[in-house]
């Protein structure tokens, strides 16, 4: 599927979610992430849809387009809740496909839907998102005294934009957070969904196939983490985001000796709800 990137309308201005242009600083106006929640036809779902499936098979392809964004539209995040919205429904599916399976009541089931929307999945990005903002902002920025470096890419894209310097953005945080989920979302809400009755056994297979789930999701986690923020070119030493692979690994390593995830989290990500035998 090759989707079609349309220009931005020239009306539209920069979006300012999370961050606030040097040229706008006085003014309150709200950012057009908000604006466009509820404008359905101007989402882009098309995009969506295939950057879901590219975070799975080739995901730098989906932050190798952010200098044309930028250049179009002066900013790096996307100001478009389609995959915010995309993913959030299949996240819904998942959820009422663990309630049916495994809770004893409607109202258990509700509570693992809005669980898995609102808490895994919406909450957890925000906090991620917000954490990577300022601790990436001022490790890895350009104004950075803690870990100083150079400038990453061929040329600067803000210099004759008026722009300033160029600035992480909360909304390009909150972006790469929801797109790392869904490796996320398909090894651990779909695959683990799937093979519960092999992966929530005693032996030891069931354990290390268990194991491996949470390894290759968390892994694939950090490396779209990874790729989202070395796509910006001010970022420098973005290859410290890769560290926490080796701490996982080694928890892995020591987890295939006798704690199986799926049975200790299962209970956890169902939202405390007892699984039904």
């Amino acid at each position: 599927m090759n989707p079609h990137i349309s220009l931005p309308r020239p009306t539209g201005g920069p979006s300012n979610f999370g961050s606030t242009p040097s040229s706008r600083r006085n003014e309150l106006r709200m950012p057009r992430f908000f604006k466009r929640l509820f404008k359905f036809p101007q989402m882009d779902f098309e995009m969506a849809i295939w950057e879901m499936m590219s975070l799975m098979i080739a995901p730098k392809k989906v932050f190798r387009s952010i200098y044309y964004h930028k250049q179009t539209s002066k900013t790096y995040h996307r100001p478009d809740p389609s995959f915010t919205y995309l993913l959030s429904a299949f996240q819904l599916l998942t959820s009422l496909a663990w309630g049916f399976a495994y809770a004893s009541s409607a109202p258990s089931v509700l509570k693992i839907t809005l669980v898995f929307i609102f808490v895994h999945f919406l909450l957890s990005s925000l906090v991620i998102s917000t954490l990577n903002f300022f601790l990436i902002k001022y490790l890895l920025g350009p104004n950075s005294k803690i870990l100083p470096g150079k400038r990453r890419g061929l040329y600067d894209l803000s210099a004759n934009e008026g722009e300033g310097k160029e600035e992480l953005e909360f909304g390009y945080c909150w972006d790469v957070a929801i797109r790392a989920f869904v490796p996320v979302w398909v090894f651990l809400y779909v695959v683990q969904f799937l093979c519960m009755p092999l992966v929530g056994t005693d032996h030891w297979v069931s354990l290390a196939l268990s194991n491996t789930l949470y390894l290759v999701a968390l892994i694939y986690y950090f490396i779209i983490t990874f790729l989202g923020y070395n796509a910006l070119p001010f970022l420098h030493h973005t290859e410290l985001l890769l560290a926490p692979i080796a701490v996982t690994v080694i928890l892995w390593f020591v987890s295939l000796f006798g704690l199986n995830l799926s049975q200790h989290l299962a209970p956890i990500f169902l939202s405390g709800v007892a699984l039904r035998k």
